[in-house]
């Protein structure tokens, strides 16, 4: 939460900027929700359990940035996120995912990050202990009733009068400057690792039990078993690895982690449920066959957005203050078919504007992770150039928005299409024919040579892209 305290809502806008183009007014609107969060933690009196997030639906055709948004949203924050798909829930009663399974995920991922957190706030007193290990391997200590260190200095030292025990000392001081400046990276010793044994109760309870009793069934029964462990040999690269997860879960405890998830769940959780317009019964249609399942979803999600206390294996955790994400394209739904009383659950709606070819063309060029950035650092990791010209970046995005207007529109995730095509036949003759140091320039005629083709070619256009 520190991290985005001095974040303002434009500033966050700023950041999703970097990443996303376009879509103005979905940023403003989750800027504004992410910013709430932290002034409701900021209210002092007793309101502050009572200020509940405006959760958002997102109303835009696939492939404009819904997901992206809110993803990113998450990044900014450091906040546990979890996407889900609402068409993959059933009702209550019928064998599939229960919609508990996604806070359960939001927890899980609460717990990664409290504990790569913790990990970092050990890290130095775990590598102090794990270098003692490793050197405990190369050189073990001399075993004798005066294991005391010798006071002698450097310059007083004389190997022929010394004791076992100061030479064994002087050995291990050599060897520890070794390990610290990296010369014994690629040494193989052999080191005792815990083995955690399989525990199979999946079939206990036939299927009554629910996600939280079986991972806790399974924690308990895990830990009344005895802790195996094996030898492997590792290089001493891969062993300080092993032994760091190993030393500085030792350090960490773990009911203090469990706690600190299950607040930075309640209290920074998002959770982005994708598809919502799958679960809308159309309008004008009757209440038979699929449309009572779809409803009966509906009903699922509503107390869960609405804020009710779900078990999960860290404990029990309060979803009234999560921010629920939702997103849909409804072509043939529309938000109103949704059940009124989850409709009211997503006050903010905001809609996606479909991408234009001037979007596509700063797609291509302006954010950090733009797809001409990528296949360029992919060429250069075999150290070969490539470039494109700017008549050439307009082009693709030309031809991709013109297959999107003519076969079906997927948004920006045409351009992924366009830009293998483009490209495939470079990455297939890199490193054979195409040497390292070799430079590759993209022109418009290489394009329009390329894949004019494949555009005008509707029938195969459909079959491929």
């Amino acid at each position: 939460m520190d991290k985005i305290k001095d974040l303002t809502p434009r500033q966050i806008v700023a950041e999703l900027d970097k990443y996303i183009i376009g879509q103005q007014n979905a940023k403003r609107n989750v800027a504004i929700a992410l910013r709430n969060r932290i002034r409701r933690l900021m209210v002092k009196s007793d309101l502050q359990k009572d200020i509940v997030p405006n959760n958002i639906l997102m109303i835009g055709s696939t492939g404009v940035g819904k997901t992206e948004i809110a993803r990113r949203l998450a990044k900014i924050a450091n906040a546990p996120f979890t996407k889900v798909e609402a068409s993959k829930f059933t009702e209550v009663g019928y064998v599939g995912r229960d919609v508990e399974s996604m806070v359960r995920d939001v927890v899980e991922q609460a717990v990664h990050l409290v504990k790569t957190k913790k990990n970092e706030e050990v890290k130095e007193k775990a590598s102090v202990i794990v270098e003692d290990i490793i050197l405990d391997i190369l050189i073990p200590p001399v075993k004798s009733p005066s294991l005391a260190k010798s006071s002698s200095s450097e310059n007083d030292f004389n190997p022929d009068t010394a004791s076992e025990n100061e030479l064994n000392e002087k050995t291990r001081e050599r060897f520890r400057e070794k390990l610290k400046n990296g010369e014994l990276e690629e040494r193989k010793i052999e080191i005792n690792v815990k083995q955690s044994s399989p525990v199979g109760v999946g079939m206990i309870g036939n299927g009554m039990m629910d996600d939280a009793s079986m991972a806790g069934l399974q924690d308990m029964i895990s830990g009344m078993m005895p802790k195996k462990t094996k030898k492997r040999k590792l290089t001493i690269a891969e062993a300080r690895k092993v032994l760091m997860e190993e030393e500085a879960s030792k350090l960490i405890d773990f009911d203090e982690v469990k706690e600190e998830a299950i607040q930075l769940a309640e209290n920074n959780g998002i959770i982005f449920i994708d598809e919502i317009d799958k679960i809308a019964s159309k309008s004008g249609k009757g209440s038979g066959g699929p449309d009572v399942s779809r409803e009966g979803v509906q009903r699922d999600l509503l107390p869960i957005v609405e804020g009710s206390s779900v078990s999960t294996k860290y404990g029990v955790i309060n979803t009234d203050h999560i921010l629920f994400i939702a997103a849909g394209a409804f072509h043939v739904s529309k938000p109103s078919d949704l059940i009124p009383e989850l409709q009211g659950r997503f006050p903010i709606r905001v809609e996606l504007n479909s991408l234009t070819q001037g979007d596509f063309q700063m797609i291509l060029k302006e954010p950090k992770n733009a797809l001409t950035k990528q296949y360029k650092a992919l060429f250069e990791a075999e150290e070969v150039y490539l470039d494109f010209a700017d008549e050439a970046i307009d082009e693709i995005a030309r031809l991709a928005f013109k297959i999107n207007e003519e076969v079906e529109n997927i948004g920006a995730r045409r351009l992924h299409t366009v830009m293998s095509h483009l490209l495939n036949d470079f990455l297939f003759d890199v490193p054979d024919t195409i040497e390292a140091n070799s430079k590759i320039m993209i022109t418009k005629d290489m394009v329009t040579d390329r894949l004019s083709q494949l555009v005008q070619n509707r029938d195969l256009s459909q079959y491929i892209l």
